[in-house]
């Protein structure tokens, strides 16, 4: 079981798509939200001004994303956060970081870090659906050294 506590009146529960989907949508929380923190294609810090409840990401920035939730994840267990691959084919939009990763302990609202691979602006708007996650089971190990040679 994962609960989530919503952070933001306006924020939107994750869902499964379908009866088969493995992943459930992540949706972008941008309802009243100013600005939003970036990286220009620069590397330089900047915040984005949002508008309308939307927000314009211009070609090559790195941007994060509100979802306005916090993700109460049982102990021995992670939520993975993946792109999805419509926004990505149609518009650029990836996830910078390939794969997120949400630890048990960590109980901050959840930001989704979007880079905008296209060579044009694109918006994301309070509601999209931005990213997908997936309850993991941890698999317990041990980091072992062996030394080879000298």
């Amino acid at each position: 079981m994962l609960k989530i506590y919503k952070t933001h009146g306006e924020a939107l529960l994750p869902q499964f798509a379908t009866d088969q989907s493995v992943c459930f949508d992540i949706c972008a929380c941008l309802k009243g939200m100013e600005k939003v923190k970036a990286y220009s294609r620069m590397n330089e810090p900047i915040e984005l001004y949002c508008n309308v409840d939307k927000v314009e990401i211009p070609a090559e920035f790195r941007v994060l994303i509100p979802t306005g939730l916090i993700f109460d994840i049982p102990e021995g267990y992670s939520v993975r956060i993946y792109p999805r691959s419509g926004l990505s084919f149609k518009n650029g939009l990836v996830t910078q970081n390939c794969e997120g990763i949400v630890d048990s302990d960590y109980v901050e609202e959840c930001f989704i870090l979007l880079k905008n691979d296209s060579l044009v602006r694109q918006t994301i708007t309070h509601g999209m659906r931005i990213a997908q996650g997936e309850l993991v089971r941890n698999e317990d190990y041990v980091i072992v050294a062996i030394v080879t040679g000298k």
